[in-house]
C-alpha cells in the first residue's frame, strides 16, 4: 500500500514510518524538514511542505492510498497546525480520491473526557495546554465532518518505554484505572494497524495502560 504520514518527524510520526516500511509499506515522509528523518529504504520518499499550504499537500499526496496524520507543533503551545493542517489534508484527499485517514487526536477530547484525572482535566488540559487541547478537539470535529473512512486515535500521554501491547483498547467514558500512560511505540503501532483494521472505520478509539 501506498501511504502517507503527515508529521512524520515528530515524535509517533517517525516510528509510524518505521513500521509502516517494516510491514511492507510504501511511504511518503512529509514534513517541513523530511530530512531530519533518520531512516533509510528504498521504498520511502521524503517530501518537504507545510500542512497547511494546500500546494504542497496536493502535490504529495497524489497517487497513495491512505493517510496517516499525526501532526504537532512541539513546544508552540499556540499553534493551530492540528486543525488547519487537518483541513488541509481533508480537501486534497477529497480532490484526489483517498478513502482511508487515520488521525492521531488525545485521549481526553469529546466524550472521552471523563477518562482523564484532576490533574490532566483541571491542570494540563484545563490550563497549561488548553489550546493546544481545543486545537485537536476541532481537528476530531474536521474529521468526522469529511466524509471519508475516517479512525481518530486518543492515545493517552506518551512514554518513551518499550512497546508492550498490552494496553486497553475501545474503551469508553466510564473506563476506570487507566494509569493514562502509553508507549509511544504501542500508539505507532496501533495506528499502522488500522489500515488493515477496519473495526474502527468512522469512530474514534481511545487507547491507553
Amino acid at each position: 500500500m501506498n501511504v502517507i504520514v503527515f508529521g512524520a518527524t515528530g515524535a509517533i510520526g517517525s516510528l509510524a514510518v518505521q513500521q509502516l516500511l517494516d510491514d511492507g509499506h510504501n511511504v511518503t515522509a512529509f514534513a517541513r524538514r523530511p530530512d531530519r528523518l533518520d531512516l533509510t529504504s528504498n521504498r520511502l520518499r521524503r517530501a518537504k511542505g507545510d500542512a497547511r499550504s494546500f500546494q504542497d499537500v496536493q502535490a504529495a499526496i497524489h497517487g497513495h492510498d491512505a493517510v496517516v496524520i499525526t501532526l504537532g507543533a512541539g513546544m508552540n503551545r499556540s499553534s493551530r497546525i492540528r486543525s488547519e493542517g487537518t483541513l488541509t489534508i481533508i480537501r486534497a484527499m477529497q480532490q484526489h480520491g483517498i478513502r482511508r485517514l487515520i488521525c492521531q487526536s488525545t485521549l481526553g477530547a469529546h466524550e472521552s473526557w471523563d477518562n482523564l484525572n484532576f490533574f490532566w482535566k483541571r491542570i494540563m488540559f484545563g490550563a497549561l495546554l488548553r489550546p493546544v487541547f481545543k486545537d485537536h478537539e476541532l481537528q476530531e470535529q474536521l474529521v468526522r465532518a469529511s466524509g471519508l473512512d475516517w479512525t481518530i486515535v486518543r492515545p493517552s500521554a506518551f512514554d518513551d518505554g518499550p512497546a508492550t501491547g498490552a494496553f486497553r483498547v475501545g474503551f469508553g467514558p466510564s473506563e476506570r484505572g487507566l494509569s493514562l500512560k502509553i508507549a509511544k511505540a504501542d500508539i505507532a503501532d496501533f495506528l499502522v494497524r488500522q489500515l488493515a483494521d477496519t473495526r474502527f472505520c468512522k469512530a474514534a478509539v481511545a487507547i491507553s495502560n
